[in-house]
Order: C-alpha cells, then sequence, then structure tokens
C-alpha cells in the first residue's frame, strides 16, 4: 500500500513507502500542534518531515524489458570483483559481487534485478559497521536474498544494514516468484546492497558509478546489441 502521491504537470509520480507512513504521520502531527505555539521548534519539525517524505519516497522508473540484469538500489558502486558468495550460502559457484552505497539522500526501496523464483531468503543479525567499509558484507546486520532465473542461474542479493540503519526489510516469500523491476523491500537510514552475479557475466558498471534501481542495466549476459523498449513501475 502507497499513499500521500504526488502528481506533477509532465505525470511523474512520487510516492512515500509503507514503512515510512508511521513516522511521517506521527511527525506531521507533532509538527501541526507544534507550529503555532513554538514556531521555531515547529520549523524543525517541518524540515525533519519534509525530509522523512524525501528518504521514504519511491518514484516511478523505468523497467526495461529486454533479459537484462538491472541494478537491484540506488547508490554509488563501491566494489567490483570475484568473489564467493555470502558465508551463509553454502555453495561452490564462483560470482562477480557488486556493492551499492546508498547513502542518505538516496531512495531506499529496493528492486528485483531478475525475472525468477526466490529460492532461499536468510536473515542475519549483526554489527552496524560503515557500509561502505568490505567487511561490513560478513559482519553487518544483513538479508541474502537467492534468486533462480530461466537458466537455471543463481543470483545472490544482499541487503546490509549501514552505520545508522537500524531495520532492514524483506517482503519476499520462499518460492515465489518474482519480475525484474519489482519492489522487494527496504532498508531504513543509510545502507548497503550487494548483488552477485554468476563469474561468467561481463559487468556495465564502473567503480564509483552512480545507478539507478530499476533502472541501471549492469550486465548483459545475452549481449543485447538495443534496448527496445520499458515498463513504468
Amino acid at each position: 500500500m502507497y499513499l500521500f502521491s504526488i502528481k506533477s504537470n509532465r505525470k511523474m509520480q512520487l510516492k512515500i513507502h509503507k514503512e515510512g507512513l508511521v513516522y511521517f504521520v506521527s511527525l506531521l502531527i507533532i509538527t501541526i500542534v507544534t507550529l503555532p505555539f513554538f514556531p521555531i521548534v515547529g520549523l524543525i519539525l517541518l524540515v525533519i518531515t519534509c525530509y522523512i517524505f524525501y528518504f521514504f519516497r519511491d518514484p516511478i522508473r523505468s523497467i526495461p524489458i529486454e533479459d537484462c540484469i538491472i541494478s537491484p538500489a540506488d547508490g554509488t558502486v563501491t566494489y567490483i570483483g570475484k568473489s564467493e558468495p555470502p558465508i551463509e550460502i553454502q555453495s561452490n559457484l564462483k560470482f562477480i559481487r557488486i556493492s551499492i552505497f546508498l547513502n542518505i539522500f538516496n531512495v531506499h526501496v529496493n528492486r528485483v534485478p531478475i525475472t525468477g523464483v526466490v529460492r532461499k531468503i536468510k536473515y542475519i543479525s549483526g554489527k552496524y559497521l560503515n557500509a561502505t567499509l568490505n567487511k561490513s558484507s560478513n559482519e553487518n546486520e544483513r538479508n541474502i536474498v537467492v534468486l533462480e532465473n530461466h537458466k537455471q542461474e543463481f543470483i545472490i542479493i544482499t541487503q546490509i544494514a549501514g552505520l545508522i540503519a537500524r531495520r532492514i526489510v524483506c517482503d519476499l516469500k520462499l518460492e515465489q516468484e518474482v519480475k525484474k523491476g519489482n519492489r522487494y523491500g527496504i532498508i531504513k537510514f543509510g545502507s548497503r546492497v550487494d548483488i552477485y552475479l554468476p563469474s561468467s557475466y561481463k559487468i556495465l558498471v564502473t567503480m564509483g558509478q552512480t545507478v539507478l534501481g530499476g533502472e541501471t542495466i549492469i550486465s548483459n549476459p545475452n549481449n543485447i546489441k538495443e534496448i527496445t523498449g520499458s515498463v513504468k513501475n
């Protein structure tokens, strides 16, 4: 359920994610009550309320129709390299890991990178180290999802809590069929998302690149020459 939609003349639509409603509504009520009696405090609360809406925004994205891999999150690519799967996933397969750091100004709604089936979900409690650190992949609180595509290949996505993030939300269920670009969760207040792709995949993003969840193509395993269409979601 998504509320508080805002539409512009360009038909853009901005929504607030359901996980942000309790924060937004609570602060809005407090702000309305406080503003007439304590204007300065009320203005500060108004700014915070606006930021909460901004943080939990859930913009519409153009999802590529073609069989490619899209970014699961907005943010900056901080790592690309060959990697073992997460230590909690027992597998001999080799992967390429792409780490995407989300700062407090990025959209924090996470999206499914491929069309496939959810084969495993594992939540691990842990530390709250700075999400830019490489060791946060194995030490921080995290939620691991293993997806299987139509070629019986496995793609792994890991939501990692950051320095000030304190809750990971994942809406997926085991054996659920998902479509590329579907929203599947959110990490509250700063975080990181790791995606593990088969080692044979060619990576199309670079270190330091800014990516958009649901839109940026991070791999094109079928060597598609041209993206011919997209769907709004």
